[in-house]
């Protein structure tokens, strides 16, 4: 009983190391040159698997492969967003809460070091509609990042809801397009606009709470 104990645990972490080499494999090709232009077969050979079939079998489909990469970093994420969220308190500050949309990510992408590919594979599938279902899902299932959205919403009460809703979805998409082009820069040795990580958020919640308070022009 021992030995087959023993034995089922040296599968077991034989099976989680083949998928993260799998998953790691996958972050960075999807990155480099999108999800689709890339096959399951160039997925395993980059991840070292000398069987083809390797990424179907541990993970299913390429949707659950992108699902799988956005939970692995997602985790993560959300231990830096429950922090935030504990030091905003009560704040009724806008730029509070948007720096608890900003930082989280910023915050990891500082922390994996150097190279990343996160925030690139992030812009490449929020450019397919079916994938950025996928993604949007994951971030709803967040606990924390509903609360700093209600928190922020709450802090512009007179903004109409359209509004918000529009303004909303340029945030993201600033965010996750900014925080690409610097890692990109970073994997390509060249300068970037700011020193850090740290700064770069500055900068997010610079411009996106400017992009929050700007004007309303009526229709009409």
């Amino acid at each position: 009983m021992v030995v087959t104990m023993a034995g089922k645990s040296v599968r077991a972490d034989q099976v989680s190391a083949t998928r993260e080499l799998i998953l790691t494999a996958a972050e960075r090709l999807f990155a480099e040159r999108g999800v689709y232009a890339v096959s399951n077969r160039r997925i395993s050979e980059a991840a070292g698997q000398g069987n083809n079939a390797a990424v179907g079998y541990h993970f299913g489909t390429k949707a659950d492969l992108v699902r799988a990469i956005a939970r692995k970093h997602g985790g993560r994420i959300e231990q830096v967003r429950v922090r935030v969220l504990d030091e905003a308190g009560d704040s009724n500050d806008m730029r509070d809460w948007v720096g608890c949309l900003v930082r989280p990510v910023t915050e990891h992408l500082a922390a994996l070091g150097s190279p990343t590919w996160y925030a690139r594979f992030c812009a490449q599938v929020m450019t397919d509609p079916a994938l950025h279902d996928i993604m949007t899902e994951e971030s709803l299932a967040s606990p924390a990042l509903r609360c700093i959205v209600r928190r922020l919403h709450g802090s512009m009460p007179d903004l109409p809801a359209e509004v918000r809703s529009e303004r909303g979805a340029m945030a993201r998409q600033l965010i996750v397009h900014t925080c690409a082009e610097r890692e990109r820069a970073l994997a390509e040795s060249t300068p970037t606009p700011r020193a850090s990580w740290h700064d770069t958020a500055t900068g997010l919640v610079d411009a996106i709470v400017g992009m929050w308070r700007a004007p309303v022009t009526r229709r009409g």
